[in-house]
């Protein structure tokens, strides 16, 4: 599902990174500084590499030699943040209709009140980010993601920023995700038991 090879520069930082898995969740295991977001960036099309290939799922999203190179919005990406990067002037509903009203009704995977059920946000509905725990906020940011209908969610340390008590409370969801959404995703972490917890397979930087 995902075959990268490809050379990152990023001022004096240099990255070279080649990696392939047919493992539907893959993780991202480094140090901080190692260069995971960036490898992250580099897939969702945020940064350019200076060579090589990405493809995902048979796709072509980058390809330095075939002068290939997909916009992020072409290559339809989910993003989820350490810090949910929700709206905050936004309701729950209106943060997880974003991605679901800017696709159009044949491409959408899923019905907006299975997302909801799957993720336990009814109840959540009507409030504001400012009014949710952190557990809560990540919940609505990952539903928001798979409400776009990704065509791959990527996961940049998304439990990094919460207590134990809550990371606690939302890794089941993230376990009911892998287990029920056939979606690609790469879990970017530096936390070895939480990666172990979550992909299927394991790229080490």
């Amino acid at each position: 599902m995902l075959n990268c090879h490809f050379q990152l520069q990023l001022g004096k930082f240099k990255l070279t990174q080649a990696f392939e898995s047919d493992d539907r969740v893959v993780g991202l295991f480094g140090a901080s500084g190692s260069g995971k977001t960036s490898i992250l960036h580099a897939i969702a099309g945020l940064n350019t590499p200076q060579s090589g290939w990405i493809r995902i799922q048979n796709q072509t999203w980058f390809d330095h030699s075939q002068k290939i190179n997909l916009t992020t919005q072409q290559r339809r990406i989910g993003l989820v943040f350490q810090d949910a990067q929700l709206f905050p002037h936004m309701s729950v509903k209106k943060n997880l209709h974003f991605g679901f009203n800017r696709i159009t009704p044949e491409k959408r995977h899923f019905k907006e009140d299975y997302i909801i059920e799957l993720l336990k946000l009814g109840h959540l509905l009507n409030r504001v980010p400012v009014k949710l725990s952190g557990g809560e906020k990540q919940r609505v940011a990952l539903g928001r993601a798979l409400l776009y209908s990704p065509q791959l969610l990527l996961l940049d340390e998304p439990l990094s920023a919460l207590d134990a008590a809550h990371k606690a409370e939302i890794i089941p969801f993230f376990q009911k995700i892998k287990q029920e959404i056939h979606i690609p995703m790469l879990y970017v972490s530096h936390d070895i038991e939480e990666i172990q917890q979550l992909t299927d397979s394991i790229w080490y930087l």
